[in-house]
């Protein structure tokens, strides 16, 4: 019974509200369970119906969903602002979409760099943009944003979503210095290898390409990692719990890295 107390306390988000995006699978869906087991209320932001609303009958009445495609920003703050003019509030924002289209930088075309700004940068701005104000006036708040490793050691292969990390990073670092005296954190969380539908899809890439098997890949990749395993999205939750709760209130602008100690450099 004491360590199930010590535990509530520690990371204990009961009546904060939290606007997950990205919500309808992997890392948001795993940032959406653990929110509400520790006491939040939170609404789920993807494209796809279908899966939020099957998420929401899974995770109970504290979990509601919007519907926007993060291709489009404009439509993405309109269905938010929408649901704010509720009277709704929130004191958490997780932002994390999918990431761009893997490809040799060199390769890129100017409109592959326009979308996935737009679905990142451009999409991440307008929520903040719409959140902020009553964050403002509650002297409370807490923006995580996921992004990637790449931030400090750039991934091969992958030279859109380098770029676009890398913005981000900036954008969130600027940001946390501006909302800081407000009491609202800006944090980063950076994946590592992550099982997900986007760690897998990016292997069985690979694998095709280096004429291997998705299991030599994947051992290789594991290889790499000095814990020996892929991550979990529920790793990726718990520093996120950690960075929403009020014992990280002292830490803000800093990018955490989530990799079992991959990335080389310090």
């Amino acid at each position: 019974m004491a360590s199930t107390t010590i535990h509530n306390d520690f990371m204990n988000l009961k009546e904060e509200s939290a606007l997950i995006c990205g919500a309808s699978d992997g890392i948001g869906k795993a940032i959406a369970k653990a929110f509400i087991e520790h006491g939040a209320c939170v609404t789920l932001l993807a494209r796809n119906e279908e899966k939020l609303r099957a998420i929401c009958n899974e995770l109970g009445d504290k979990a509601k969903f919007l519907v926007a495609d993060f291709n489009d920003p404009q439509g993405v703050q309109s269905v938010v602002a929408q649901h704010l003019s509720d009277n709704q509030n929130f004191d958490i924002l997780i932002n994390n979409t999918g990431g761009p289209t893997p490809g040799m930088l060199l390769d890129a075309e100017i409109t592959d760099f326009e979308m996935a700004l737009r679905m990142h940068l451009h999409c991440s701005h307008l929520l903040v943009q719409l959140l902020v104000p009553k964050m403002k006036l509650k002297g409370h708040g807490r923006i995580i944003n996921i992004i990637s490793t790449s931030i400090r050691q750039p991934i091969e292969g992958i030279g859109v979503s380098n770029t676009t990390r890398g913005a981000m990073a900036s954008w969130a670092k600027t940001l946390s210095n501006e909302l800081g005296p407000y009491g609202i954190t800006v944090n980063n969380i950076l994946p590592g290898s992550i099982e997900t539908k986007r760690l897998n899809s990016l292997m069985e890439s690979k694998a095709i390409k280096t004429n291997k098997t998705f299991d030599q890949i994947q051992a290789e990749s594991i290889e790499t990692i000095p814990l020996r395993r892929i991550g979990s999205p529920e790793d990726m939750a718990n520093a996120a719990l950690f960075l929403a709760s009020e014992k990280a209130s002292y830490i803000t602008g800093v990018s955490l890295p989530v990799d079992g100690g991959r990335l080389q450099c310090i």
